[in-house]
């Protein structure tokens, strides 16, 4: 029998924190798609108590009807900050950032800068989904460059891509996922320097969506790509959204490296106004004030990555599990339990549990579903039984 932790390492595992019943409670997207005889185990918002500092920040705001539209550097400084202290990068400077909406509206905003109508851009599937749609409403290219069968950036495909990608002479774009959803897996160093020398070379652009950049398993350290060597002409799409679970404060930062702060400086300011100013001093106060919180997380997190490999190998030991470097998710290989290229709508259907659709993340996502971590480990055995349930 597996045995639920109570505690992370440190303390008190936050993710006991609130009830099933108090979820239920909530109205956002996880929690109101599906009936509730359903456990929802999909979408990344996090099942916890936002951090005081930012409880603090939005209930002072609302105390003084300070809603007003954003203003100032101080999301930047204090994303500055925190990249200084987090991962020891010092090159981040604010006159080389904006806000933005959010990241995926950054991403958009980014890309609408350094290539034109047609234009292709470069994605490693399987991937976030919605890079696919947000990319052909821009009326660009999808180009594919595949991650390889360990899950990690595969340069060969990748140089490959460029190279037909920048054949006909027009620009093109890489969007790069930084850490990698679903899979988790966290860019080394030299990953990321492989690919800035490629798009050099080639003329390729790096635009980098790095929300979930402060989420890294116990040992793991993430590699902002604007820090490695070469990365110059690079863009960065920021955000505390993910970390510390303010997906509903809409508020990101554009961050240029050196050779592309002139790309920067052509978008409209009026972008920046898209952003909630509530949203802003939520996620400021949270990369300011909110670090301790974050580690209580990142200790329940590798909590429930342990858990989970445990539950599936006593449990439905078919599924093939390579607990993440990063994120909070789970990339779970369902292929040997012969549901199809989509086990998400069987354990739907049959287990009461929801879980992302692997081919929803294009190439390589048959036969997969992505689960979300960032919950109890009560809940989270639950899933992994109604999982086995449906199998019966």
């Amino acid at each position: 029998m597996t045995r639920i932790p109570h505690e992370a390492a440190g303390g008190p595992n936050p993710f006991h924190a609130v009830t099933l019943e108090r979820l239920r409670c909530r109205t956002s997207m996880k929690w109101r798609t599906y009936p509730d005889d359903v456990l929802p185990l999909w979408v990344a918002e996090m099942d916890v108590p936002l951090a005081a500092p930012v409880v603090r920040a939005v209930t002072e705001a609302m105390e003084l009807g300070d809603t007003g539209y954003p203003a100032g550097t101080g999301y930047a400084e204090a994303l500055a900050g925190f990249a200084a202290k987090r991962w020891g990068w010092h090159g981040l400077a604010v006159e080389r950032t904006a806000i933005v909406p959010d990241v995926m509206l950054g991403v958009v905003e980014m890309l609408r800068l350094v290539t034109g109508p047609g234009d292709p851009v470069v994605v490693n599937p399987p991937v976030y989904p919605p890079f696919f749609p947000f990319i052909t409403h821009l009326d660009r290219r999808i180009a594919e460059a595949p991650l390889g069968a360990d899950g990690r950036l595969d340069l060969g495909v990748l140089e490959e891509t460029y190279r037909r990608a920048v054949a006909g002479g027009g620009r093109a774009a890489h969007l790069l996922c930084s850490p990698h959803n679903p899979t988790g897996t966290v860019h080394t160093a030299g990953e990321l320097a492989a690919v800035a020398a490629l798009a050099e070379r080639y003329g390729v652009r790096v635009v980098v969506d790095e929300i979930h950049a402060p989420v890294t398993a116990a040992g793991v350290d993430f590699v902002p790509y604007l820090s490695v060597p070469g990365a110059d002409h690079g863009l960065s799409l920021m955000s505390a959204s993910k970390a510390w679970n303010l997906a509903g404060l809409k508020a990101a930062l554009a961050v240029a490296g050196p050779g592309a702060a002139a790309d920067l400086a052509r978008l409209p300011e009026e972008v920046g106004h898209g952003a909630s100013h509530v949203g802003v001093l939520a996620h400021t106060a949270a990369l300011s004030d909110g670090t301790a919180w974050l580690d209580a997380v990142l200790a329940g997190l590798d909590a429930n990555r342990r858990l989970l490999a445990a539950l599936l190998a006593e449990h439905l030991p078919g599924v093939r599990y390579r607990p993440a470097e990063g994120t909070y998710l789970a990339w779970l290989d369902c292929r040997a339990l012969d549901l199809g290229d989509d086990p998400a709508g069987v354990f739907l259907e049959r287990g009461r549990v929801a879980f992302s659709s692997g081919p929803e993340f294009g190439t390589g996502g048959a036969g997969h579903i992505r689960l979300n971590l960032a919950t109890s480990p009560e809940i989270l055995t639950e899933g992994v039984h109604r999982m086995a349930a449906a199998l019966r």
